[in-house]
């Protein structure tokens, strides 16, 4: 009778038992995983989207970058025609000069009212003069004529004389008022060609300040997505002409099911993986914990109360810094996906 060889017959029970102990082993280092390690795979890198909007509208004159292209901030992406706005600036500094003209006059008709004022405050002075000296002669010619020593055409004359030299007193000082009169005028006429000058003044200023926005610059550094803009394209104020992604900030946003939340707090270190990367791991840290579902910041939030309800566990957006963001940006996309798993402190 042939002997059983020792290795055929205990081989299989050695692999089935090595077998169960690596599942065994297997198992129980995903179990210790789990109760140690709260993980989502809800997760994507996040960044700042700025849009590049002009400030004028015109037609393109110049298109300085293409798409996905890197720009640094202030650079020029784009130019925008400035013939018409430039010819309007002509026309609004030859209306300015005008105005001045209009300024020079209200202060001139003001100056002209002065001196003529002046002059016939000094009329009116010999006026008086004369008239006085008027008066006296018709006294002393009326007393001489009650004394038969001059006739009575040469009394009537003096009298006569001194009522005209009266008169035109009185009608001097009518005179003079009337021209003060004038002066309240002729300054309201002066503010007012003022204040057209200073409206004038800074339209001219305004439309400086739109020629400065023909050029657009980029308001931060980072890659442009792709543009919607080409020479000769007729733009106008506040039309989205790209968009720069921010290559210097990242973070990522995990959803966490709310069971989850309540082991997660503010300062809890994290590990992150990239899909894109899978062999490498970063690093990072909760810095804040939303205080509203994802569902009710959506654009049409559920309502529990509007009829059916089927209850749907609920994610909660974590913020979450990337450590060592300076090595590491370099393979960081805005929308990536990667799953983070946060360590349990016990």
């Amino acid at each position: 009778m042939e002997t059983e060889n020792p290795i055929k017959k205990y081989l299989p029970k050695v692999i089935l038992i090595g077998v169960i102990g690596a599942a065994a082993y297997y198992g129980y280092t995903k179990y210790q995983y789990a109760v140690s390690h709260e993980d989502t795979d809800n997760a994507q890198v996040e960044t700042y989207f700025v849009p590049v909007l002009p400030r004028m509208a015109g037609y393109v004159k110049a298109v300085n970058v293409k798409d996905y292209d890197v720009v640094r901030k202030d650079e020029v992406l784009a130019e925008i025609d400035t013939d018409e706005a430039r010819l309007v600036l002509d026309e609004l500094n030859a209306d300015f000069v005008q105005s001045q003209t209009d300024v020079e006059n209200a202060k001139a008709n003001i100056n002209n009212l002065n001196v003529t004022v002046k002059s016939s405050q000094a009329n009116l002075k010999a006026n008086f003069l004369r008239r006085e000296k008027a008066k006296k002669d018709a006294e002393r010619d009326a007393n001489l004529l009650a004394d038969n020593a001059i006739t009575r055409k040469q009394g009537d004359d003096s009298k006569s004389n001194a009522e005209i030299l009266s008169a035109q007193y009185e009608a001097g000082k009518e005179d003079i008022l009337t021209s003060k009169s004038r002066m309240p005028i002729l300054q309201a006429a002066l503010h007012k060609a003022q204040s057209v000058l200073a409206v004038k003044r800074v339209k001219i200023e305004q439309q400086k300040l739109r020629l400065t926005y023909s050029k657009v610059y980029a308001p931060t550094s980072g890659r442009i997505g792709k543009k919607n803009i080409e020479v000769g394209q007729f733009i106008q104020a506040g039309q989205p002409l790209m968009t720069v992604v921010q290559d210097t900030t990242f973070w990522v946003v995990a959803n966490f099911k709310e069971t989850q939340v309540s082991k997660l707090k503010i300062g809890d270190e994290t590990e992150l993986k990239l899909d894109a990367y899978p062999d490498k791991i970063l690093k990072g840290k909760i810095i804040s914990i939303s205080d509203a579902t994802g569902a009710k910041s959506s654009l049409l939030p559920a309502d529990n109360a509007s009829g059916n309800f089927v209850k749907v566990t609920q994610r909660v957006p974590v913020k979450i810094e990337i450590l060592d963001l300076e090595k590491n940006k370099g393979m960081l996309r805005a929308g990536l996906s990667l799953e983070v798993s946060v360590p349990l402190k016990k």
